[in-house]
């Protein structure tokens, strides 16, 4: 995330750093006893990947973010009790995204028996989103470009906002993802990680690498549901891989994805 009083943010939570430890322990702990999916390989061969529709992108590292996290209070980009496309992500979602360990919210294992839903609350928006490294609103050189490196930025319903930053052409997209036999589909609802106007990757056809090197070199992070959907090996880790690439909303199959659908604009 990218989003102006950070500093402020980092102020408040600053006490619970000692806390943080605790945390990691205990996700490392419940991920080390986590039964590992039939979908093991995040790699995929290119000539499994479907031909039509927007291009992919292919074993990209993809770490474990959720809503309400904060793995590094002094660090701009180190809180998800909002996105860059929502000021009060945490509070319109309904909360911590998973589960209170000594009053930090920690991830947790999820399960296909529920949906891959979060099993202590009742979520207000989609639990199966992701971000990719394009903010189209908050990051000039992104707002700047959006029209013309934004497939869809020249469709009717988005050709009309291009100079308005109150309106984002990212946020709520559909994205599609694969990792082994297992396929999934999220809502981009923050944009990271480490970049916010990597064109290049994210849209381009030429399977770019990310611009970003820090968390692996990761070129997303996914929420817990997507992380449980895919058969993630890591509970929050920076190993694992999938490909993906966007897709219109008809493209979407029907899924636990779509039990609870994200639909509001920038907040």
């Amino acid at each position: 995330m990218n989003r102006i009083g950070c500093a402020v943010l980092a102020a408040v939570f600053g006490s619970i750093v000692a806390v943080v430890g605790v945390v990691l322990a205990t996700s490392a702990t419940v991920s080390a006893s986590r039964p590992t999916s039939a979908g093991e390989s995040g790699g995929i061969p290119s000539g499994s990947l479907p031909t039509d529709g927007y291009p992919w992108h292919t074993n990209i590292v993809a770490t474990t973010f959720w809503v309400g996290e904060i793995f590094d209070p002094n660090a701009a980009d180190g809180s998800q009790v909002y996105s860059t496309y929502d000021s009060n992500w945490a509070s319109n979602y309904g909360g911590c995204d998973g589960v209170l360990v000594t009053g930090v919210c920690s991830t947790e294992v999820r399960t296909a028996s529920n949906g891959y839903f979060p099993s202590q609350m009742t979520p207000r928006q989609n639990p199966f989103y992701l971000d990719l490294p394009y903010d189209d609103v908050n990051n000039p050189a992104a707002f700047a470009q959006r029209g013309s490196v934004i497939p869809w930025a020249q469709q009717a319903g988005f050709k009309d906002h291009l100079s308005d930053p109150s309106v984002s052409l990212m946020k709520n997209r559909w994205v599609e993802l694969r990792r082994g036999t297992q396929t999934c589909f999220g809502q981009i609802e923050d944009a990271g990680p480490g970049q916010y106007d990597d064109a290049a990757y994210v849209f381009g056809s030429a399977d770019a690498r990310p611009q970003n090197t820090r968390y692996g070199g990761a070129g997303m992070d996914v929420s817990p549901a997507l992380n449980g959907c895919l058969g993630f090996a890591d509970l929050n880790g920076d190993t694992d891989t999938v490909s993906w690439r966007f897709v219109d909303d008809t493209s979407v199959t029907p899924g636990p994805w779509t039990t609870l659908v994200t639909t509001t604009g920038l907040q």
